[in-house]
């Protein structure tokens, strides 16, 4: 018999990652001690900690932890519990090391070139191919935490009618979670940076990222060829013993992982607790759902231009709530009454939808979410908060209020 799980139908399941920095409790700056904190976990040397229903994980650099649900959870409202209560358990171990977990998705003052420590342990010859083909010290690489969402799919009709959906919803995803408007000690011109190094940190091989939104696929075979192997193709060069060659190494903004049949949504930024980031989740489970179910609409969906999708990414990652969307095509696929809206009143306008339709955005979610819809999303709350003249005094205390959110579960509000 094998002891391979069954294959999930969609929204059978929801697999949740979420990324932390660890941080000095004193001054804030980035602790490159994820190495301690798992080996203190595990009890000894590892690179994961088995904590039952969830775990922790490395990721590409030492000041970086990650949570997981390690198997799909059949709702999310069974998660916010368990995913406080590593919160906390991860705190406490940290605390001997003068750190504590910091959230959010960009270090406000993190320098890359000089604090970049890549994971030296297991796997480390991927974090090094990594490093010599694009230069890991920047903030694209370096500085940068989000959470993904995975949702499974049985077959190829569930895989083409998911996909679709969720490239629907991508582009409009940083208008309700961007959290990064800070790098340098400075304002960046954008809510949501951590997307805008993002969607540049791999240019050296463009064919990985593509224009962060998936081009349309509608089968595992298409996918092969269309996304996988091109990008093999032209890695090679630059990577000869095949290291990178996985299905990982796509750093689109929503990637198939055939190993455990699923869709990744990479584009959200970690918000400031537990509560916040699953109401996300919620949201945007709700809304894939919505189109996923729109079955006679499916061509229409898979028909819509990446380089439209991609240009409403982009206005959104800039500015967020306030973009402005005046694609009628992509509105008239969102079944949004008029011809223009901003990012926040199509976020209204689909949480509402959903919300009447079914019990998926459940009362656990109202707060959060009526936070995010009248005062922006996290990254707009904390430039109110800073005000015009952003010093780094400032920063400190808005990201101690951070990691007290954190902490104790508490939405930021300026």
């Amino acid at each position: 018999m094998s002891d391979e799980p069954p294959q999930l139908s969609a929204f059978k399941g929801v697999g949740i990652e979420l990324e932390y920095m660890i941080v000095d409790r004193e001054s804030l700056s980035v602790l490159p001690v994820a190495d301690r904190l798992l080996e203190m976990g595990a009890c000894a040397p590892s690179a994961e900690v088995d904590r039952g229903m969830l775990g922790w994980s490395n990721e590409f650099v030492l000041h970086v932890i990650e949570v997981k649900n390690q198997r799909p959870a059949t709702a999310l409202s069974t998660l916010p519990e368990a995913f406080q209560h590593e919160i906390g358990a991860i705190n406490r171990l940290l605390e001997s090391m003068g750190a504590r977990l910091m959230p959010s998705a960009m270090h406000p003052w993190m320098d890359p070139v000089t604090e970049t420590r890549l994971w030296p342990h297991q796997n480390e010859a991927i974090y090094r191919a990594y490093d010599r083909i694009f230069d890991s010290r920047s903030h694209g690489w370096s500085n940068l935490q989000s959470m993904h969402i995975n949702l499974p799919f049985a077959d190829d009709g569930e895989f083409a009618r998911l996909h679709a959906a969720i490239r629907l919803v991508l582009p409009i995803l940083p208008a309700l979670a961007a959290s990064s408007p800070f790098a340098d000690g400075e304002a960046t011109g954008c809510l949501d940076y951590r997307m805008q190094v993002y969607c540049s940190n791999s240019d050296r091989v463009p064919s990985i990222a593509g224009m962060v939104i998936p081009e349309t696929v509608s089968s595992h075979a298409e996918y092969e060829e269309c996304i996988l192997a091109p990008m093999y193709a032209d890695v090679a060069p630059f990577d000869p013993e095949g290291v990178l060659r996985h299905e990982w190494l796509n750093s689109r903004g929503a990637i198939a992982r055939f190993d455990r049949n699923a869709i990744e949504i990479r584009v959200i930024d970690t918000q400031e607790c537990v509560r916040a980031d699953l109401a996300v989740a919620a949201a945007t489970v709700a809304t894939v759902k919505d189109f996923y179910h729109a079955g006679p609409a499916l061509r229409e969906q898979q028909a819509i231009p990446t380089e439209a999708l991609a240009a409403i990414l982009h206005d959104c990652i800039r500015d967020a709530d306030q973009a402005l969307i005046t694609d009628t095509d992509y509105l008239r696929l969102c079944r949004f009454p008029g011809r223009s809206c901003t990012a926040l009143e199509l976020w209204r306008h689909l949480i509402e939808r959903v919300a009447q339709q079914g019990p998926d955005l459940a009362s656990m979610w109202k707060e959060p979410l009526h936070i995010m819809l009248q005062h922006g999303p996290l990254g707009r709350r904390m430039l109110r908060a800073a005000g015009r003249q952003v010093s780094k005094m400032q920063l400190a205390g808005i990201f101690r209020q951070l990691c007290d959110c954190l902490r104790n579960g508490q939405m930021f509000l300026s």
